[in-house]
């Protein structure tokens, strides 16, 4: 078993448009209220059979049932239910009910601020009494689990409205793996360690398509389409799934119909456009209070369709992130430039690492259609994939080329993060793999194998780097290079970017022993690092002043970050 596993052992949905309280004042008033409020619920036990309050961690998952008055023949598309949250300070959530089988229904809902909730159901029956206007409270408590998402909260799109945080203002550098089909195809004890071999790298995304794929009992999330019927076992299963991957501290980007091919897979018919929106619905409805993005795709045949799904499941309600992604078809993003209810730009830039493939990256529409407004967080989806066959050639992508394609991926937007994929693990190849070792013969699913390629481990360095920097505020400067060997050949394109105020730099430098950097484009005193991308370790630089340009070399053969920070010499 590779040695990295052995190191290894949620957040509410993000309110759409909704700004967390500055500072934790009003929190602590409505901590000791709520301490207050159970100890009065305590003594008032003493002398009532009532009941105790209901109660759900900050940014855990508030969870309540209800039974309808009726028989519903079609609960997928001939009912509705929406349920209103009012927080301690007044301000109103809406979010969807789902149906759990025969009368049941259930409500999730993720607090994000201490003290007594309240809550009201509204049905699309009014003559259901069992679903409609319902009214209860519950509690709000402190925090509880280690995560990321507990200890800050949802992810959301910052104020700037150019990169991703977490509730409490935290910013959120995005480096996700492509498990396309491993979420729905793995095992549940599989997915668990999936999870923590990825969260122990330093991933904290996991993008994955939800249906029409099997899972392992080749049970889908629906069976006919007329009307919808929903596997509720399936949606059970994937229940534990999406909360396994909040655990290890990783956020779930899910795509909930597959209808695009998605770097290579399948392109699975789509489904009628009301049964889209059903199953959408209720797929945000059932995971909308976890840890979760989600991913609309849009190959460009049909824009209406597109835009009335985007309304019809996120219009009404309160929501976590929506990234429009088209596949191929990037020219989809203009058309979606000035729709409110897409938060983020995903783009994939290809298996293809030849040189045109690489040109459209560097040179193409990305680096310029980042600075048109209105502004949102740009993200490749989906750049090269490691040992994946591509090109005419069908070569393997290499760690190396994976690795450049990462880096020039995060530096030509504004600085948010980037997805890796490896083959064998985006496709869940369960194929076994049998080998000689220390032990004698030793036998590993493909997947398994593959969490551990070259490229992938080395994924942690990036994020550590981006996260040990003000990475949020860096944006393109081709400026800053003085003589651009990209032009002549692309794989050689030397990125780089800067902050406003010239206080923070970002060089990178993929192959070339030597970079030539327009000086004055700096802080007049900064102090320089060469980073190797490999393994973080650092080496100082001197940068002199004395002329227009510097040439600085690398300290050996390879691809070299340099880290430039004002102060100092």
């Amino acid at each position: 078993m590779p040695s990295e596993i052995m190191k290894a052992n949620h957040f509410g949905n993000h309110l759409h448009g909704r700004d967390h309280f500055n500072g934790r004042l009003w929190t602590s008033f409505a901590a000791i209220a709520a301490w207050l409020a159970l100890g009065a619920q305590a003594y008032a036990g003493w002398f009532s059979s009532d009941p105790p309050l209901a109660s759900a961690p900050e940014f855990g998952v508030f969870e309540t049932s209800f039974k309808s008055s009726t028989v519903i023949t079609n609960p997928l598309e001939d009912v509705t239910l929406k349920v209103a949250f009012t927080s301690p300070a007044g301000e109103v959530s809406v979010v969807r009910g789902f149906w759990d089988g025969g009368k049941t229904w259930k409500v999730r809902f993720s607090p994000d601020l201490l003290g007594k909730w309240k809550f009201h159901t509204t049905c699309s029956d009014p003559v259901d009494f069992g679903l409609n206007d319902i009214s209860g409270e519950f509690l709000c408590m402190a925090t509880v689990g280690q995560s990321s998402f507990a200890v800050h909260g949802p992810v959301r799109v910052a104020r700037d409205h150019r990169h991703l945080e977490f509730a409490d203002h935290t910013p959120f550098f995005w480096v996700a793996d492509t498990v396309w089909d491993g979420a729905v195809e793995s095992k549940p004890a599989d997915w668990a360690y999936y999870a923590q071999a990825r969260s122990v790298q330093g991933f904290n995304v996991a993008q994955w398509v939800a249906a029409p794929e099997h899972d392992a009992e080749k049970m889908a999330a629906y069976n006919g389409t007329d009307p919808l019927q929903i596997n509720l076992e399936f949606f059970k299963k994937m229940d534990a799934k999406v909360a396994e991957l909040n655990r290890a501290g990783i956020l779930n980007a899910i795509v909930a119909h597959g209808e695009i091919s998605l770097q290579g897979t399948n392109i699975f018919p789509a489904l009628p456009e009301p049964q889209t929106i059903s199953l959408l619905r209720y797929m945000v409805a059932r995971w909308g209070a976890n840890d979760v993005v989600w991913v609309l795709t849009c190959d460009g045949t049909d824009l209406g369709r597109c835009r009335h799904i985007l309304h019809s499941v996120f219009g009404d309600i309160t929501h976590a992130p929506v990234i429009m992604y088209p596949g191929d078809a990037y020219w989809v993003l203009d058309r979606f430039r000035k729709e409110p209810l897409v938060d983020v730009f995903g783009y994939q830039s290809g298996q293809d690492t030849a040189d045109d493939s690489l040109a459209w990256l560097l040179f193409g529409p990305v680096a310029k259609d980042w600075k048109r407004d209105p502004t949102r967080p740009w993200i490749n989806l989906a750049p090269a994939f490691e040992n994946e066959p591509a090109g005419p050639d069908q070569l393997r992508n290499s760690a190396a080329a994976v690795r450049r394609a990462a880096y020039w991926s995060v530096l030509h937007t504004p600085a948010n993060g980037v997805s890796y994929g490896g083959h064998d693990v985006w496709d869940w190849n369960t194929n076994i793999e049998t080998s000689a070792g220390e032990a004698g013969y030793q036998t590993i699913a493909l997947w398994q194998k593959a969490l551990f390629m070259p490229a992938a481990k080395k994924m942690g360095v990036l994020a550590d780097f981006f996260n040990s920097i003000d990475f949020w505020r860096l944006h393109p400067a081709p400026e800053l290079i003085a003589n651009q060997p990209g032009l002549q050949a692309p794989g050689r394109f030397v990125a780089a970017a800067i902050t406003d105020n010239k206080d923070l730099a970002v060089v990178y430098v993929p192959e070339d022993r030597e970079v030539e950097l327009n000086v004055k484009a700096l802080s007049a005193t900064s102090t320089a690092y060469w980073i190797d991308p490999a393994t973080g370790a650092r080496a100082p630089v001197t940068i002199s002043f004395d002329s227009q340009t510097c040439k600085l070399s690398t300290p050996n053969a390879g691809d070299w970050l340099l880290l430039i920070q004002a102060g100092g010499k």
